[in-house]
């Protein structure tokens, strides 16, 4: 018999089930303002092994991935690669959380 515990985290606050379609299109939104509407693609659907799909049990979420990709002049890189732009996904990230903040008045 084992002595292990189960611990439940409890992310709900309220109900957040209406949010999944809305928060793909603020996303979506904030990608086309910052990085210009030709630059924001929706990916093909995958099967991969993320454990994001756990917290997305309890709270709809967004998962996008920040690439860089220029076939014109050869440079096609995930955001594995060392050739990544950092400070592109930063500045996403930030303003993503910021204006949803704000446009839900969270505090």
């Amino acid at each position: 018999m084992s002595n292990s515990k189960v611990v439940i985290f409890d992310f709900k606050e309220e109900d957040y089930t209406s949010l999944s379609k809305e928060l793909h299109l603020h996303v979506e939104r904030v990608g086309r303002l910052l990085l210009g509407p030709n630059n924001v693609h929706e990916a093909k659907r995958v099967m991969a092994g993320e454990d994001f799909a756990f917290y997305q049990e309890v709270i709809p979420g967004m998962y996008y991935s920040i690439g860089i990709r220029n076939e014109k002049i050869g440079s096609i890189h995930t955001p594995h690669s060392p050739f990544f732009i950092l400070s592109i996904g930063a500045a996403l990230h930030t303003t993503v959380a910021e204006l949803y903040l704000n446009k839900h008045n969270i505090k």
